[in-house]
């Protein structure tokens, strides 16, 4: 029985029996890869420096792979001025890229859950270029000590076998 705060609560051999092994999991996968676009994050584990990856996670943002007439229903005017050429009126293109930096916010936000939890020690990031950037200007500085090293590659689509040939021998 665990008390705090003047109450008392009650663990079961089961339930501690299977936080245990949730925490041994966590410490054999201590490695993790992130590898990420505008449109999709792929967590990765890897068991030893020299392992295979496994995928843990698969998070998606579609929204990325719209045109950004079907993001924005109520279109800027233009002034089409014979002499003047053709101007837009308003922010449109920027919507698509709000859209990306709170994609990448949201991955570091799990990214930041799992490094509290535990989960890896060691993180690995593969993105593309400006993702890459975005994911920088929202990670934390204890989330910034963990990363032992970085891609500029978009290799979301590729297998995991293709993704651990962009990293180093040793992780």
């Amino acid at each position: 029985m665990a008390s705090g705060y003047g109450f008392s609560i009650a663990h079961s051999p089961s339930h501690l029996a299977s936080e245990v092994a949730r925490r041994e999991k966590y410490k054999k996968m201590a490695i993790w890869v992130l590898v990420a676009d505008n449109s999709r994050a792929r967590f990765f584990a890897a068991e030893t420096s020299t392992g295979p990856l496994q995928e843990i996670r698969d998070l998606l943002y579609p929204e990325a792979r719209l045109h950004e007439g079907d993001l924005v229903t109520d279109r800027s005017g233009s002034d089409q001025n014979p002499g003047a050429g053709t101007h837009g009126f308003g922010a449109d293109a920027s919507r698509k890229e709000e859209g990306t930096d709170r994609f990448a916010l949201q991955v570091c936000g799990q990214l930041e859950a799992a490094r509290n939890e535990g989960a890896f020690r060691k993180l690995y990031v593969v993105a593309a270029p400006h993702f890459l950037g975005l994911l920088r200007k929202h990670r934390s500085t204890s989330l910034e000590q963990t990363v032992a090293g970085e891609v500029d590659k978009n290799l979301t689509t590729q297998d995991s076998a293709a993704i651990r040939k962009h990293l180093p021998e040793h992780l």
